[in-house]
């Protein structure tokens, strides 16, 4: 997979930073997610997910609503011991 690499005119915008981005470099929609690399400085673009968090929830909700899941969930015991220390830890 290459790599495309063009140079961009940055902007100010009211009290915003802007990028002028190239036709190629066109997003869908009109919100992105931007991460900075902190080690490196760099900044990424990224557009939405396709799944948003409202398909996480309203699966969460399908499933509850599921015959039997109500009948499960009272018969799960509220005070359960937490899990072991070092469950989770790397093997060494």
């Amino acid at each position: 997979m290459g790599r495309k690499v063009r140079r961009v005119r940055v902007f100010r915008n009211g009290g915003s930073q802007a990028v002028r981005l190239p036709a190629e470099f066109r997003f869908e929609g009109d919100t992105l997610y931007a991460v900075r690399d902190d080690a490196t400085g760099e900044v990424v673009l990224s557009p939405r997910p396709a799944a948003a968090w409202r398909d996480l929830i309203d699966l969460v909700h399908a499933v509850r609503d599921e015959p039997g899941t109500q009948a499960w969930m009272a018969e799960r015991p509220l005070n359960r011991p937490p899990p072991q220390a070092g469950v989770f830890d790397e093997e060494r």
